[in-house]
């Protein structure tokens, strides 16, 4: 994810992502390769009027799909469900349409098609805030890196080619490719004095779950916020601390045990620093950020993702920009949402990780989302009809 990196902090957490996070419970297999929203399965879902969206909720989400119009327009739907065409009466009509009456407007321009057996599940991702400043000074020693320019792609024959078909990432080293430096390297310094220090915070454990979530919020002790996204990673796959820590025994309700949220697993950290430090250091994935402007943090569609509106999905079973209703047993989490980003660990059809925006409440609720239920993508009227779905 870009925001979101991706990437989802649930209840459950950790068990894989770039810039999403996936459930404690088990990692979900990756779908096969090349398998789409169409060879998974399409079948018609309950008219759109049927699913008694919320006011509140479908003026917030028309808001967003405004904002993705641009895109949904000029991009291709790696899905197969949808043309660029497709999507021109709805955006036209999205312009003007009140948002007081947006129930209205969904029911108007969209039919429901439900992908595969439609069993959904939803995890929850926000905008972290952490302590951090612009410049070094005392009590902020933990640098945020800008891409390194020497991380590169290994040109062909160089390295065995990624199962995607990509080359994989690394650097050279007197002409030779090799794996670019894992977290351990770079936490003992491995690109000090390289003039890549974009920021410096201040708590190593809230960073290294900001990176988790591919983008935050710096704030310093004046006041002032520094905002940044995700730019790029090191090549190295990631290990989350919650798998780590659940084959340790160290999650679950017994004594001596956590809970496998966000804030038990932090809690954890903090009690046991020495042993945290060298969990933390068994991931050898690290995120290097840019700096990002507007008025929110961006998502792989190239939009802001907003708050209770956004939510990340694979982008082969859910066009992005494309609005989507989940009906799960997480209320704050049913209704229409519009697929905005994507994720490492947001795989397959029927998967998704809901945004939450910022600040403590924001932190709280997707730390604890993990929710099932059903879910359906919504489509062009006469989408449906011109695939031939039943």
């Amino acid at each position: 994810m870009q925001i979101g990196r991706a990437v989802a902090l649930a209840a459950a957490l950790l068990l894989a992502s770039c810039g999403k996070l996936v459930p404690t419970t088990s990692v979900p297999p990756a779908p096969p390769v090349g398998m789409t929203a169409l060879t998974a399965g399409v079948r018609a879902g309950p008219q759109i009027a049927s699913l008694g969206l919320g006011p509140a909720g479908a003026a917030t989400s028309l808001a967003s799909f405004r904002e993705s119009c641009p895109r949904l327009l000029s991009r291709n739907d790696s899905s197969g469900l949808t043309r660029n065409a497709d999507w021109k009466a709805s955006c036209d009509a999205a312009t003007l349409w009140p948002t007081s009456n947006a129930p209205a407007f969904f029911a108007r321009f969209f039919e429901a098609a439900q992908i595969g057996d439609g069993n959904a599940h939803a995890t929850g991702y926000y905008e972290p805030e952490i302590a951090g400043v612009r410049n070094p000074q005392s009590g902020y020693a933990v640098p945020v890196y800008r891409m390194p320019p020497d991380l590169v792609r290994a040109k062909p024959g160089d390295a065995p080619a990624l199962p995607s078909g990509q080359q994989p990432l690394g650097r050279y080293e007197n002409g030779r490719f090799v794996p670019y430096y894992e977290r351990a390297q770079i936490d003992d310094g491995a690109l000090t004095g390289k003039g890549l220090e974009l920021a410096w915070a201040a708590d190593p454990i809230e960073f290294a779950f900001l990176q988790i979530q591919g983008s935050g919020r710096l704030r310093a002790p004046d006041g002032s916020v520094v905002r940044i996204g995700y730019a790029g990673q090191n090549g190295h796959p990631w290990t989350g601390l919650g798998k780590i820590m659940r084959e340790r025994g160290l999650i679950g309700t017994g004594p001596g045990q956590v809970p496998g949220s966000m804030q038990g697993i932090m809690q954890w950290l903090r009690a046991n620093p020495e042993e945290g430090r060298k969990m933390m250091r068994a991931d050898k994935s690290y995120i290097f950020f840019r700096e990002l402007t507007g008025d929110g943090p961006v998502g792989a569609l190239g939009v802001p993702v907003r708050a209770n509106a956004s939510v990340a999905a694979d982008p082969k079973f859910v066009p992005l920009g494309a609005p989507v209703w989940l009906g799960v047993d997480r209320k704050e989490a049913s209704g229409i949402w519009i697929a905005q980003d994507t994720g490492g660990a947001i795989k397959g059809a029927n998967r998704f990780d809901t945004f939450w925006g910022a600040g403590q409440s924001a932190r709280t609720t997707a730390g604890g989302m993990s929710a099932r239920g059903s879910a359906l993508v919504l489509v062009p009227k006469g989408t449906l009809a011109r695939l031939g779905a039943r």
